[in-house]
């Protein structure tokens, strides 16, 4: 195992999951980290563009390799809540898809 149990990426750039506060979503997970005394066994990063523009802020957490999709203010609750805190990923939120670019068509 690495230097911390779980690594958390939210993507903070790209051309849609700025416009959907991204930023917003990254504070309250690390605010939820501190809060929570997780510091030091889970650290949260903004990260560049996933290549799933269109699906909302995306949320990724590591080793578990667990993507999340649509990720809100209430939704990164719930994250920390429940996979980070409690080790149950959130079936509501999780994103699968094929391997790649998945963006979403331009209209």
């Amino acid at each position: 195992m690495g230097q911390y149990e779980q690594h958390v990426f939210v993507c903070t750039t790209g051309k849609t999951c700025v416009t959907q506060d991204s930023a917003g979503v990254f504070q309250c997970l690390r605010d939820g980290v501190k809060e929570a005394g997780l510091q030091g066994r889970v650290r949260i990063n903004a990260s560049g563009c996933m290549s799933q523009c269109g699906h909302g802020v995306m949320v990724v957490v590591y080793p578990q390799d667990v993507w999340y999709a649509g990720v809100d203010a209430a939704g990164a609750k719930r994250i920390l809540d429940e996979h980070l805190v409690a080790g149950a990923p959130v079936e509501a939120l999780r994103y699968v898809a094929p391997p790649g670019d998945n963006k979403v068509p331009k209209e």
